[in-house]
């Protein structure tokens, strides 16, 4: 926006140029206002009475310095000053007027009857000095952007998003998290329930249009609004960050879809201890970091993020690690040591964070970390470790260390107390929990189509099941197709090698060392 400095009287040549450097050198108003001084303007062939008034109709706030002295009068006896007012109240423009000085009397007449004539329609503000000048305008032009809408100070889950209407809200990712939250919760709605309805029960809406919360709960695309609410996963082969990155996602979605993703990352990159089928048909599974944890680290993250920064969440899974980076710092009724004993639950976002607890997302009563390190314990992990680095929140999760081999420095039998092993053995090398799940369902069924496999997982997407299962099972050699002479036939179907079968008789094996 463009501010009109009116007045070029040599009794305001301090307060203008301390004010024009004050514009020019604050980094928030700099972002917003741009400012007219004339003589800043470089020689022209115009009128400068013209110059004034052209200047006018292009600026959007007009700022009056009403000082003493009436200025040069033209023809008609009015000075530059007074015409630019004119104009400006002629043309709509927003109006802010400064007085210098706590008496009138030594005003010209003039200057006081120009001044009569703007206090009958705006507020004046009194200033004696360029601080309070500059004081005084910063005010003012704080509530302009507020009353704009171009910044904002109530909370960021609370503040409506820019640009983003009713129209980029999924109705079903609301009716989905209606059947979730009566499920889990018992939400009082009923599952038909209008949307609007829904958005107004949790909070969701600012003077009837979305929040931020509402996009990223329920958007079709939240990062179209939000740009940095991505989550973005890594996997390293060894101790520290470095290229090439084996493994590399940028997840989009809503907060739920990006918990689910990372999470799933995780836990496809991990080990993953399979145990014996001798007391039911489905296969008993424990992941080297429980999942309950790995599930609390990210949610935790994405939930409790600084949404205004300019950073995403990182998760990082290292050789040794899982490290769970959060823009943003502690409230400050929490510390780090506070954080590992029992403390109030204080939510950076509480409006994503209601429905995220509704679902089951996360718990209200901040047994976060707690219940981590509990977890982590029994599985025989080191507790978490918790540190603020460079504006992040930063949760490291130690992984469970091998000797050469791939046998496990701690039995995971004494660890848990369940018969279980580690696959480990060179024929097999700890598979990811979607090939696990691939090989199990084969060995139960015997082979099976795609729609087949589609339907066991509750599967969607062709392409997921083609990425994640499948191919990575193929590669290994664990699965093989029934007509390898025409992959893409409709009456193909995928049946487990005798590699595959190996790696589960092999699991039942360590699962008989106890």
């Amino acid at each position: 926006m463009k501010i009109f400095i009116s007045s070029v009287q040599k009794e305001f040549a301090m307060e203008r140029k301390a004010l024009a450097g004050y514009l020019s050198g604050d980094p928030m108003l700099h972002r917003f206002f741009e400012y007219f001084l004339f003589e800043d303007q470089p020689a022209s062939d115009q009128r400068p009475d013209q110059c004034y008034l052209d200047e006018v109709d292009r600026c959007d706030i007009y700022l009056g310095l009403f000082g003493n002295d009436y200025g040069w009068e033209d023809a008609e006896g009015l000075s530059p000053t007074h015409r630019e007012f004119n104009r400006a109240t002629e043309k709509g423009k927003s109006r802010l007027i400064y007085l210098k000085g706590a008496d009138d009397n030594a005003r010209h007449p003039k200057m006081r009857a120009l001044i009569h004539d703007a206090a009958s329609t705006l507020i004046r503000r009194r200033v004696n000095s360029s601080e309070e000048l500059i004081a005084a305008v910063y005010a003012s032009l704080v509530r302009i952007l507020e009353e704009r809408e171009l910044i904002r100070f109530g909370p960021f889950d609370a503040t409506f998003c820019r640009n983003a209407s009713f129209e980029n809200l999924d109705e079903e990712k609301i009716t989905r998290f209606l059947v979730l939250a009566r499920r889990g919760r018992n939400f009082p709605l009923e599952g038909d329930t209008p949307p609007h309805e829904v958005l107004e029960h949790l909070n969701l809406l600012d003077k009837g249009r979305p929040t931020n919360a509402a996009i990223l709960l329920f958007g079709k695309q939240p990062q179209r609004f939000l740009i940095t609410s991505e989550v973005k996963c890594a996997h390293f082969h060894g101790y520290e960050v470095e290229k090439p990155i084996p493994s590399y996602q940028v997840y989009k979605g809503t907060v739920f879809q990006l918990v689910d993703q990372a999470k799933d990352f995780v836990l496809s990159k991990i080990d993953l201890w399979v145990g014996t089928r001798a007391e039911s048909t489905q296969v008993p599974t424990k992941y080297e970091i429980p999942q309950e944890v790995v599930a609390e680290a990210i949610v935790n993250a994405v939930v409790h993020r600084d949404y205004t920064s300019n950073a995403s969440v990182q998760v990082m899974l290292f050789k040794d690690r899982l490290e769970v980076w959060n823009p943003g710092t502690l409230p400050p009724t929490l510390t780090l040591e506070k954080l590992r004993e029992p403390h109030a639950s204080v939510p950076h976002n509480p409006l994503i964070a209601e429905p995220m607890y509704l679902t089951k997302y996360i718990e209200r009563m901040g047994t976060g970390i707690r219940d981590m390190i509990r977890r982590c314990k029994n599985a025989g992990l080191p507790e978490p470790e918790i540190r603020l680095d460079g504006g992040c929140f930063v949760l490291t999760i130690r992984r469970k260390k091998y000797v050469p081999g791939g046998q496990s420095e701690a039995s995971f039998v004494q660890a848990t107390g369940q018969v279980t092993a580690p696959v480990t053995v060179p024929v097999t090398a700890p598979v990811g929990e979607y090939v696990t799940r691939l090989l199990v369902l084969l060995a139960n069924r015997g082979a099976l189509s795609n729609a087949n496999i589609l339907e066991a997982f509750g599967l969607k997407s062709r392409r997921r099941l083609r990425e994640t299962y499948i191919d990575p099972s193929l590669a290994d050699g664990l699965v093989e197709p029934t007509i390898p002479e025409k992959p893409t036939s409709r009456l193909q179907k995928y049946r487990l090698t005798e590699k595959g079968r190996r790696l589960l008789e092999q699991s039942d094996k360590n699962e008989g060392r106890e």
